[in-house]
């Protein structure tokens, strides 16, 4: 069952559903849905001449991010075909019998903008910042202001809540994260060089937005 606007406004008067700083309710809280705003903080991929970049070297993966931070009331200009991390401004925390979805809003679909590539669940027991995948499919460079309102987020209520929730429990690589991540996907066990993974008592490092 998705929550409406009654459902959500109950669970974050109740304090089990938290998204903060929710500024504007009457803006924000949409009739099943609440809409997150553009965080200052991005995180950019330069263009290198290497032939690929290591998904699981940590170390590889940090040398081609860099971040920048948009002043207030300046713009991110993103071009066509770029691809950047951005984060929401506020955090949510998820409890464990509700599942979040992250969508972009349609009014900058019809720009082409997209604001996930795949990472579009926010996990029961999920708490922190969301990290928005960014990318311009279009022809022209659009402008981004800090503090827009660039997505939503959609509850679902499980039919039973989680056992397992996401965080500290499950080894979660991005529980309480601030400001947008870059890929930690060398954290996960397969690619853990003491095998750690073939010991089915050692728990996966999970992702979430």
């Amino acid at each position: 069952m998705i929550l409406s606007d009654a459902d959500i406004l109950d669970r974050l008067a109740e304090g089990d559903l938290v998204v903060e700083p929710l500024d504007d309710i009457d803006q924000q809280v949409q009739p099943a849905s609440v809409d997150l705003r553009l965080g200052e903080r991005f995180l950019e991929f330069q263009r290198t001449n290497i032939p690929c970049i290591h998904p699981t070297e940590a170390d590889e993966v940090g040398e081609y991010v860099t971040e920048t931070t948009v002043a207030e009331g300046d713009e991110f200009i993103l071009h066509p075909g770029d691809f950047v991390l951005g984060t929401t401004t506020e955090r949510v925390e998820v409890p464990s019998d509700l599942l979040a979805t992250v969508q972009g809003r349609s009014s900058l679909g019809r720009l082409a903008i997209v604001i996930h590539a795949t990472a579009g669940i926010v996990d029961p027991g999920y708490k922190g910042q969301i990290t928005l995948e960014l990318s311009n499919l279009g022809a022209a460079p659009v402008a981004l202001s800090p503090g827009m309102r660039v997505s939503q987020l959609i509850f679902t209520e499980l039919k039973s809540p989680a056992n397992r929730p996401y965080g500290t429990d499950r080894d979660s690589k991005y529980q309480d994260q601030d400001g947008p991540q870059a890929s930690r996907i060398g954290d996960d066990p397969e690619f853990d060089g003491d095998d750690a993974a073939s010991d089915p008592s050692e728990t996966a490092a999970e992702d979430s937005p």
